[in-house]
């Protein structure tokens, strides 16, 4: 139940599935899924607490600032996203549609019961790194999340039109993460 869930939120929102059509897809009654979630809010609790803190906290892991080098650190999180993206596939299409977006259901649940996990922390370290010289210093650390995240799962998520492009209908995730990181470590000036 919590994996249909989690696919039909990532499809439609979380606003506009209700628990009916969850019974519905996973192949239960109505009242089963009423007798393990009482409601839509105690459906979410479960789901952020099994499915989705796990990933924010092996995803918030990675920078750690006694971790080493920045560049194989900030490296291992664009990894770490899109195997996390891979896994699972409702990840991106739930991320951008119930986080990144005004009116997430989910980033207000999430926000509400675990804080902002690992974000003050991810901050401190990128300025750290900025201020010993290792880290470009004019990149915004609060950006870094969200810049990665457009440069590995949008395109994740856009791969799914590009079957039918000869262009890039080779391209695949470790191609996806292989290029955020060239973007990210070494911009787009050539290499000297």
């Amino acid at each position: 139940m919590l994996d249909t869930a989690l696919i039909l939120f990532a499809r439609r929102g979380i606003a506009d599935t209700p628990l009916s059509a969850i019974a519905r897809e996973a192949g239960v009654t109505p009242a089963m899924l009423h007798y393990y979630f009482k409601t839509r809010d105690q459906l979410l609790d479960v789901l952020i607490d099994e499915r989705i803190q796990p990933r924010r906290i092996a995803i918030g892991k990675v920078l750690d600032m006694n971790a080493g080098d920045p560049v194989t650190v900030i490296t291992q999180l664009a990894e770490r996203l899109m195997r996390t993206a891979t896994e699972h596939p409702w990840f991106p299409s739930l991320w951008m549609r119930e986080v990144f977006s005004d009116n997430g259901m989910l980033r207000q649940r999430i926000v509400k019961r675990y804080g902002q996990l690992h974000q003050q922390s991810a901050i401190d370290c990128i300025t750290h790194w900025q201020s010993e010289g290792k880290l470009n210093p004019n990149f915004e650390p609060s950006l870094l999340f969200i810049s990665i995240f457009g440069l590995t799962i949008v395109p994740l998520i856009a791969s799914h039109s590009w079957r039918n492009d000869p262009l890039r209908e080779k391209l695949g995730p470790t191609d996806i993460a292989r290029h955020a990181v060239a973007l990210l470590s070494q911009g787009v000036a050539p290499k000297k």
